[in-house]
């Protein structure tokens, strides 16, 4: 069969299936075009999940009538500037859009109407593309306009490829997708102003922020992500070489079931890439659940000849010249700004106790006479009434003596209780009782804490290990006879030239010609290993993430074993002292505020939301 050049119009549509594979696409370009067109309000309107009409309208630079015949021609644009000797830089882009495929695209599978004024023009402009075929440009009448905008209506997506229609699911997720493009767009972008309609129900409104760095950045995100961010994030601002990471993260108690919640932006691009999955999961690795996973978006600035966006023709992949910098800047600025958190729990654990506390109502099933009354009251008061089951003691074993493994003794040092009215001022407060003998009950200045003991002294006990390993390295034991692991050339090369930082996590390994790794000696911590499941695991990571992430996982996991296993256990009464001292030490130590699995060690009541739920106010 003969070589013959396809028609243009076959181009197209093989072209627009890599760009636009779904209406949420569709939404993101035109939104992008809006964006770089320097738009400070951005309304997109939808009807049947995009499929029936998708229309944006923004208030940017507009496009001039000599233009728009240019914008709907496949490779024109007017975001790439050409050198001197014509070359365009494909890696030096500084706007979100640049491969001029967009609107071609889109008019090619759609019928595809612009009606654009360019700023300091005096009338409108629209032209037409249905299915392919260009209309001539005719003028339009928009009393919207007085500066300057665009608006761009797309209705019956796919019409001129119904086989794609087939593919589309419910117009309930397809809209969930136009609405997530659109949010993760506008975190990226607080100084616009965006509107989203559906059926003609608006599902979205945010008015643009006057601090698009800060606070106001920080209101958008609350805005989108949930009300309970904005008191439960922690800011970061790190700087490493000519790399900026700045943004917010969730505190390790504020977390939800899937990652959906992370976002990482590059250059004010929203992008989707699995270094942010490895980074984040490092940084809150031993603060969390397996299952479950932080809030975050963080935004990385750097300059644009140092990433390449021309990836994917979505363009929500980028490649990193210098990942593994990036990558140590997430970690290091995640770790960082949750150590500066300090005890910090979030907020939402309280307000789920305060929403499981009700007012005690007396069931009434018959009258009795008021002596029997008075006397089921005070009975009830007697027996049922939230009794504690223990009491602060005076006496009894101390404190350090409720660490099991013998070179954990000094893992936690009792400070002295400060006077009992002077403690409530502490952010932990004074302690004042103990209940079931296994929460202590702390008044601060403004409220009550109620602490799990056992969670508590788990996380300070774990945070002395992770010191001493700090401090002293990881004990190794030797391997009576040395295991020979064979892998893969490539990842038995890998896991080679990393031997001085397995060594210090307690694994010697050396080459041992093509394709094996012979390891000589095993962190002690983890007694028996299996070597060769070890080593595979390691490849893979370093394959991965770039880092020996699976064994300072296990190394981590049996510390926190040893420190649950060796923390005080819930049903030992406590002395006053003793709370106290947990108390104290809880407020020194980073993390604090949740135990090695993730669960929270304390709620903090507030005076003013108990007054509440008794009606004082």
């Amino acid at each position: 069969m003969p070589i013959r050049r396809l028609p243009p119009e076959a181009v197209n549509r093989i072209a627009a299936g890599e760009v636009i594979e779904r209406p949420a696409a569709a939404v993101k370009e035109l939104v992008e075009n809006a964006l770089d067109a320097g738009a400070k309000r951005v309304a997109i309107r939808v009807e049947r999940g995009g499929l029936g009409l998708i229309s944006i309208e923004d208030d940017g630079g507009g496009i001039s009538r000599d233009e728009l015949p240019l914008a709907v021609e496949r490779h024109a644009t007017s975001k790439l500037a050409a050198g001197a000797g014509g070359d365009v830089d494909l890696l030096n882009i500084h706007t979100m859009g640049f491969r001029g495929e967009a609107l071609p695209s889109i008019g090619a599978v759609a019928r595809l109407s612009i009606t654009s004024k360019a700023r300091g023009a005096g009338d409108a402009w629209a032209i037409d593309v249905e299915g392919g075929q260009l209309h001539p440009v005719k003028p339009a009448a928009w009393a919207a306009l007085t500066e300057g905008g665009t608006r761009v209506e797309v209705r019956d997506l796919f019409f001129a490829t119904p086989a794609r229609l087939k593919f589309m699911k419910s117009e309930r997720a397809e809209m969930m997708a136009i609405s997530d493009v659109v949010k993760r767009l506008a975190m990226a972008r607080p100084d616009v102003a965006f509107s989203l309609e559906h059926d003609n129900r608006t599902s979205l409104r945010l008015a643009a922020e006057s601090d698009p760095e800060n606070e106001g950045r920080r209101a958008r995100l609350s805005a989108i992500l949930g009300a309970d961010f904005a008191p439960n994030c922690i800011s970061l601002d790190q700087t490493r070489d000519t790399v900026r990471l700045s943004g917010f993260a969730g505190l390790p108690t504020f977390h939800r079931g899937t990652r959906e919640h992370q976002h990482l932006f590059v250059n004010g691009r929203p992008v989707k890439d699995k270094l942010i999955v490895g980074a984040v999961r490092a940084a809150y690795q031993d603060l969390l659940a397996r299952d479950r996973h932080p809030v975050a978006a963080l935004f990385i600035d750097l300059p644009p000849d140092e990433v390449d966006v021309n990836v994917h023709p979505a363009k929500t992949e980028v490649r990193f010249r210098d990942a593994a910098l990036v990558r140590g800047l997430i970690v290091g600025g995640l770790s960082h700004a949750l150590a500066s958190a300090g005890h910090r729990a979030s907020t939402t654990t309280a307000q789920s106790a305060l929403g499981a506390a009700r007012a005690y109502e007396t069931p009434q099933p018959f009258l009795r006479p008021a002596a029997q009354a008075w006397a089921a009251a005070e009975e009830r008061l007697a027996g049922d009434f939230m009794r504690p089951s223990g009491r602060v003691e005076e006496g009894g074993p101390s404190f350090g003596e409720a660490i099991a493994p013998a070179d954990l003794e000094a893992a936690i040092q009792s400070a002295p209780a400060p006077d009992a009215e002077d403690a409530r001022f502490f952010p932990l407060g004074a302690a004042r009782a103990q209940i079931h003998e296994t929460y202590i009950v702390a008044q601060t200045e403004d409220g009550i804490v109620i602490v799990d003991q056992h969670a508590a002294h788990e996380r300070l006990v774990y945070e002395r290990m992770k010191q001493m390993l700090a401090n002293g390295g990881v004990r190794r034991q030797g391997l009576l006879i040395p295991e020979v692991v064979e892998l893969d050339p490539s990842e038995a090369e890998a896991i080679a030239a990393r031997a001085e930082e397995l060594a210090q996590l307690g694994l010697v390994v050396e080459a041992f010609g093509p394709g094996a790794i012979l390891v000589r000696e095993t962190p002690a911590l983890l007694g028996h290993v299996d070597a060769a499941g070890m080593l595979k695991d390691l490849a893979d990571d370093i394959a991965e993430l770039g880092d020996a992430h699976a064994l300072k996982e296990r190394l981590e996991e049996v510390c926190s074993s040893m420190a649950c296993r060796g923390s005080v256990r819930a049903g030992r009464r406590l002395t006053a002292d003793e709370m106290n001292s947990l108390l104290r030490q809880m407020e020194a130590t980073p993390f604090s505020g949740q135990c090695n699995h993730g669960r929270p060690t304390y709620v903090e009541l507030k005076l003013a939301d108990i007054e509440k739920l008794f009606g004082r106010r």
